[in-house]
């Protein structure tokens, strides 16, 4: 099980998702304003946050990125609205996945659970793969480009090696959807794409003419030769 961090400023819906996630096991604590978040993240460095975008005081969006400066924990974001400014600019800001309000308990301890499962660590090949400037690291879960470190989001690093792992094929973005986010998502892309976006930033030399994670347009992506 794990424990959740739920920054939510709405009383009822916090309480309500708190005991619905302690049923299903987690170990919950909760925050009412995006600073509180930021500053129980640091006390009680949790597993995975599940932040809602409408706050009082710093919004949803300026706390994701207050909390992606200090990690790479993993990030649910809550909206209560399903349109494509909120979701994308949610995705860009570094949240992970997306549910819109309301939301199910078990929907939410589903995406929870599959969020989670991006962070273990899979079966590697023993040695570093070296794609030009970037090394791969599979059995350590490290990434390094011309020799730092690259620091990425769990997600962020299931993707890349997900697309890494047979280099030149292409592969939809429902295809990534199921293996990397773990369900359709009802043919939703903004997932795919915006991870992208954020991963191309830290991997590219120039992320508007990426070497590596490459766009086949009308079909979705490929990781580009050796």
């Amino acid at each position: 099980m794990a424990v959740v961090l739920v920054v939510e400023d709405d009383a009822s819906v916090r309480e309500g998702m708190e005991l619905a996630l302690r049923r299903q096991g987690h170990t919950v604590h909760t925050a009412a304003t995006g600073e509180d978040g930021v500053a129980q993240l640091r006390e009680r460095a949790p597993d995975l946050v599940v932040l809602d975008l409408m706050l009082p005081g710093i919004d949803g969006f300026e706390t994701c990125r207050r909390i992606r400066t200090l990690g790479q924990v993993p990030i649910i974001m809550l909206t209560a609205r399903s349109d494509d400014f909120d979701i994308v600019a949610g995705l860009e800001a570094g949240a992970d996945d997306y549910v819109v309000k309301p939301v199910e308990p078990r929907v939410l301890d589903a995406r929870i659970r599959a969020v989670l499962r991006r962070t273990a660590a899979e079966p590697g090949s023993a040695a570093p793969e070296q794609h030009g400037d970037l090394v791969i690291d599979r059995a350590g879960m490290l990434v390094h480009k011309h020799g730092e470190q690259v620091s990425l989001t769990p997600t962020e690093l299931k993707l890349l090696l997900e697309i890494s792992r047979t280099p030149g094929q292409v592969y939809s973005r429902s295809q990534l959807l199921a293996s990397v986010w773990g369900h359709d998502y009802l043919g939703d892309s903004r997932l795919v794409d915006a991870c992208v976006q954020r991963l191309r930033a830290k991997i590219e030399d120039v992320p508007a003419r990426p070497d590596h994670v490459q766009t086949v347009r009308g079909f979705g992506y490929r990781f580009g030769r050796s």
